[in-house]
């Protein structure tokens, strides 16, 4: 069926990413589609995108496939963060159930290079094992999120950097706050990391740029880091890049790259 050229596509972006920022941005140049980007609430003051906009849960799988037939979604992009695991299996099977399709912009993960001192493990109950029992100085570089596993290691200085100011004690007992929003850079971790005489760093292999300062800057001052894998997802279509998105959407390249 012919659409007429007045009809605006309806897509629906799961974000809470640099990425999913970067393509909000583009598409609010395309006046061919209307597109709405959903945050997961995580953040208390997420900067609101040159789109329209959502935050908070769908209800579950089947809330997810309301909401998809309720608005006349006709495609999904999945550009949340890569441990949000539990989003991107909902997002799987509601879009087949919906008939929806789905694509997810997933960043390309860390490979351990010369000079990284990295220990691999699966998650983190694995990560607080790694640290061992001997005093050590940590800089979690994990989100706000699942701290409290760190409790369980009472012996260690923890550093925890968070984007939003903590609404209350952090379960951790011997513990430094740094509120900052990211991207970050070389300096500026590496500054800190020497600054608060870190030992150690735990990290999510997240991938991308806006948070590999921390792992480049660990390799840089000889750091042995925590890299917790990635959950596993039901296999989807991914790509790397939001121009590769735009050209799925019907579209060649994001704006910048096309000179407007």
């Amino acid at each position: 069926m012919t659409l007429p050229s007045s009809h605006r596509s309806r897509v629906l972006i799961l974000g809470g990413t640099a990425d999913a920022s970067a393509l909000a941005r583009a598409l609010a140049a395309e006046p061919a589609i209307d597109a709405v980007l959903s945050f997961a609430g995580r953040t208390d003051h997420p900067k609101p995108p040159p789109i329209r906009f959502r935050v908070g849960g769908f209800g579950g799988i089947c809330g997810l496939v309301d909401y998809l037939r309720a608005e006349r979604i006709e495609r999904v992009v999945d550009a949340t963060h890569p441990f949000a695991a539990q989003m991107s299996r909902h997002a799987v099977i509601a879009c087949a159930e919906a008939g929806v399709p789905l694509l997810a912009l997933e960043r390309p993960a860390w490979q351990a290079t010369t000079g990284d001192r990295w220990t691999e493990v699966d998650d983190l109950d694995q990560a607080v094992v790694a640290l061992g029992a001997a005093p050590r100085r940590v800089f979690l570089g994990i989100g706000r999120q699942n701290l409290e596993l760190f409790a369980s290691q009472p012996q260690h200085a923890y550093l925890v950097r968070l984007v939003d100011p903590p609404r209350g004690p952090l379960p951790l007992p011997n513990v430094d706050i740094v509120v900052a929003r990211g991207p970050f850079d070389l300096a500026g971790d590496r500054a800190l990391l020497q600054a608060h005489r870190t030992e150690i760093v735990v990290a999510k292999n997240a991938g991308g740029d806006a948070a590999v300062a921390k792992i480049t800057a660990a390799r840089e001052l000889g750091l042995p880091v925590i890299m917790v894998r990635r959950p596993a997802v039901p296999d989807r279509c991914c790509v790397p890049m939001v121009a590769d998105v735009m050209a799925w959407l019907g579209h060649d390249s994001a704006p910048e790259n096309r000179g407007v």
